[in-house]
């Protein structure tokens, strides 16, 4: 899963010093098109100042509706794929960059208003929030602790602005909870992992207010002048530029149904519904609901031989169990002398047959229940002479449509076959089952601009835009609310095996996002 939560409000606080006669800290830049970093040392004069500082820092709040209603579903936050990554994008106009300095990015203690105001070359206009005010609540004005939002503290505490550190319930004691950034040249574009603040907001540890993001320490007292560095606000006409909050988690569910072979640890998947709802597996006189790890038992049998495994309910990688859903992971070795017809083993068929098929029971930990049989073929593994020829793929996503509406979770199947197989003629319409690839990802891009939306994201830990296999092929969601209406998007995959990558590009068309 990979995300791309947006910005519901921005703005930038300053204290910028007006003809030479006044500092603007009641001035609101709410709707302006760019958020603006910038520090002058002495660079114009005000009466009762011998060396007058001026400076700006920047708010900007997310909607984490999206991961909320996600969590405790399909989303652990606690699990070591899940990562937040703040996003704010460069806008250069031709202006004098500074370099070398570095940007800190605080949790806010309190809520700010984004304001209305847009003259960014007098500050004239007046709202909050401002370099004074964070917000006003039914004409009741909540000023900064101290001007700038610039009280820093420990989480809990009741007279800050921004959390510089806190004592979350992961264990670690107190911890930082800022993030800093260094820029080398200026140009570069914002990106700081705020994972502990997301997690921590989400489990309602720390208040959803958003981030403030300033130049670091001394860099904002210091005698040196940095102006400006400069970035795109919401109200930016570029929404690809919109800040961001990128959201990597792997929730890839692969099942090896129709790619399980000998000797190779597998994973096979058993899905549970109550009226069309995913729902726990019930046991027992009593109903109790059969959850959690070794809840159950998995026994693959034919003829003579058995073998039995445990199964659990499926976690994501953290402490998070997906309702209704059940797996067990196994290996068979090809070269066991267990017989199973006779004398002839498992070793013999592999050998002779290059494949059995089991007979599989899903069963109650007491074996008196059974809740579901079935069946699984395991294969031998693929062995060739040496050949660097690429396997040519087909691949196609069958069920893209032109058109999405916003807010909606669109799951998307891809196939993919071997263009070089044979397949016997014949007089019915053909139907071709796709090969199950367990390293396929997706990328979206934008079909005219070719600007990417949704980059292939293979990282070990993350692996974020990873697919989902079941016995009908690959799968992957896409949400909707993540794309910007109006334009229009297209799908690339990338396909890893025998040590070689294949990307097709713009696969089964394009599609949009209407209101």
């Amino acid at each position: 899963m990979f995300r791309k939560l947006k910005a519901t409000k921005d703005t930038y606080i300053t204290n910028k010093i007006i003809k030479n006669d006044f500092r603007a800290t009641d001035a609101n830049v709410g709707e302006a098109a760019t958020l603006d970093l910038f520090k002058l040392y002495n660079e114009d004069k005000i009466s009762g100042e011998d060396e007058p500082v001026e400076l700006t820092r920047i708010l900007v709040k997310f909607d984490l509706d999206p991961l909320r209603a996600l969590t405790g579903s399909v989303l652990d936050i606690a699990s070591d794929s899940f990562r937040c990554d703040l996003k704010l994008f460069d806008v250069y106009g031709g202006q004098t960059l500074p370099s070398n300095f570095n940007l800190i990015v605080f949790p806010l203690s309190q809520s700010f208003d984004e304001g209305v105001g847009r003259d960014v070359i007098r500050f004239q206009d007046i709202d909050s929030a401002n370099f004074l005010t964070a917000s006003v609540v039914s004409s009741t004005v909540a000023l900064w602790h101290i001007s700038g939002a610039n009280r820093q503290g420990l989480l809990g505490s009741d007279n800050i602005d921004i959390i510089s550190s806190g004592n979350l319930s992961d264990g670690s004691g107190v911890q930082d909870l800022f993030s800093v950034m260094t820029f080398e040249t200026g140009g570069e574009d914002l990106t700081v992992d705020v994972t502990a603040v997301v997690s921590a907001t989400l489990a309602n540890q720390i208040p959803d207010h958003g981030f403030r993001i300033s130049f670091s320490g001394t860099q904002e007292t210091d005698d040196v002048t940095r102006f400006v560095k400069r970035f795109a606000s919401r109200h930016s006409s570029n929404t690809y530029n919109h800040p961001a909050l990128h959201v990597r988690y792997n929730d890839a569910i692969q099942d090896h149904h129709e790619a399980f072979f000998f000797n190779v640890s597998g994973s096979i998947f058993l899905n549970s519904f109550e009226r069309g709802q995913p729902a726990n597996l019930l046991s027992g006189s009593n109903l109790v609901g059969i959850s959690g790890s070794d809840c159950m038992s998995l026994m693959v049998k034919t003829a003579s031989f058995e073998k039995e495994v445990s199964g659990s309910q499926y976690n994501f990688g953290g402490s998070l169990f997906a309702t209704g859903v059940y797996s067990s992971s196994f290996a068979i070795n090809a070269f066991d002398t267990t017989a199973i017809s006779g004398s002839a083993t498992v070793a013999d068929f592999v050998r002779d047959s290059g494949s059995i098929t089991f007979d599989v029971f899903w069963r109650s930990n007491d074996k008196s229940y059974s809740f579901k049989t079935g069946s699984l073929t395991v294969k031998k593994q693929q062995i060739t002479a040496f050949d660097n020829d690429t396997t040519r793929y087909v691949a196609n996503i069958g069920n893209l449509k032109s058109a999405y509406k916003k807010g909606e979770k669109a799951r998307l199947r891809f196939f993919a076959f071997n263009a070089d197989e044979q397949v016997k003629a014949i007089k019915v319409p053909l139907y071709r089952d796709s090969d199950i690839l367990t390293r396929c990802y997706y990328r979206v891009r934008d079909a005219y601009t070719d600007q990417i939306i949704i980059p292939f994201d293979e990282e070990d830990t993350f692996n974020a835009t990873l697919m989902s296999t079941d016995s009908k092929g690959m799968y992957f969601d896409l949400y909707t609310d993540d794309f910007s209406l109006g334009r229009v998007y297209t799908i690339d995959v990338k396909i890893k095996r025998d040590n070689t990558e294949q990307v097709f590009k713009n696969v089964a068309g394009t599609f949009r996002i209407d209101p």
